[in-house]
């Protein structure tokens, strides 16, 4: 038997949905009895995306089923509205990125971010690091983060890398937690203070008597240069500062 329900989408959800769904109210049929989260997802809305569901005005979760009748209401992320509960617990700052976001992920892990990336790495295989691990999975792949196994994840809105790092932390709130040059950018590894040997850095570099870093996982070493400040101007721009 088929029923109705009212369905609105809010904020960047919309971003989503077919252009005449959009930032309307929209009247949806379907069969049987659906859970919530199942109707919102055939809009093409991640689950990942959403942060409340008012259903006739009570917040309900992923599981609710649906009889007809309902007026659904959809909030993003970034939508706070006290009282209310979240669908989720508080995301971690460890974050998974997928294999298209190689730029982001240096960005992030030069702000002191724990970022894995492989730019070889499986859907399934991100999918198991963002279970297993702990993370969430950053992600352009709408696919990708409907899985069901996917708790915590983010779809990447910004295409230029710069403006994907800022995306990245309005949305989770990591301001105030970016402890910039204590990664390494190619592997992930914790930096620590270290003294080079002839060959390690370049002889005009090793001459200098400044401070380097390595790299405690792939013995990189990294010291203060143009690079960095090249890499300053370039996240001033966006309103990033390390």
């Amino acid at each position: 038997m088929s029923h109705h329900c009212d369905f609105r989408f809010y904020g960047e959800l919309n971003d989503f949905l077919r252009p005449p769904l959009r930032r309307r109210t929209v009247v949806h049929a379907f069969d049987g009895t659906p859970s919530v989260k199942d109707r919102i997802e055939s809009f093409g809305v991640p689950h990942t995306e959403v942060d409340l569901i008012l259903v006739d005005g009570g917040a309900v979760g992923f599981e609710h089923r649906l009889r007809g009748g309902e007026r659904v209401a959809v909030y993003p992320t970034f939508q706070r509205l006290d009282g209310l509960p979240r669908l989720r617990s508080t995301p971690p700052d460890r974050f998974v990125l997928d294999v298209h976001l190689g730029a982001l992920a240096r960005y992030l892990r030069l702000l002191g971010f724990d970022c894995a990336y492989a730019n070889d790495a499986t859907d399934d295989a991100l999918v198991e690091m963002s279970r297993t691990e702990h993370r969430t999975l950053l992600s352009r792949d709408v696919g990708l983060l409907r899985r069901a196994a996917v708790v915590h994840g983010g779809f990447v809105h910004e295409t230029d890398p710069r403006r994907q790092v800022r995306e990245v932390l309005d949305r989770f709130h990591l301001q105030e937690h970016t402890a910039p040059l204590t990664r390494c950018t190619r592997c992930n590894g914790r930096l620590a203070d270290a003294t080079p040997a002839r060959g390690d850095v370049p002889e005009s570099v090793l001459g200098e008597h400044i401070r380097f870093r390595r790299c405690l996982s792939c013995g990189r070493f990294y010291w203060p240069g143009g690079h960095v400040r090249r890499l300053r101007g370039r996240l001033a721009e966006v309103g990033v500062r390390i």
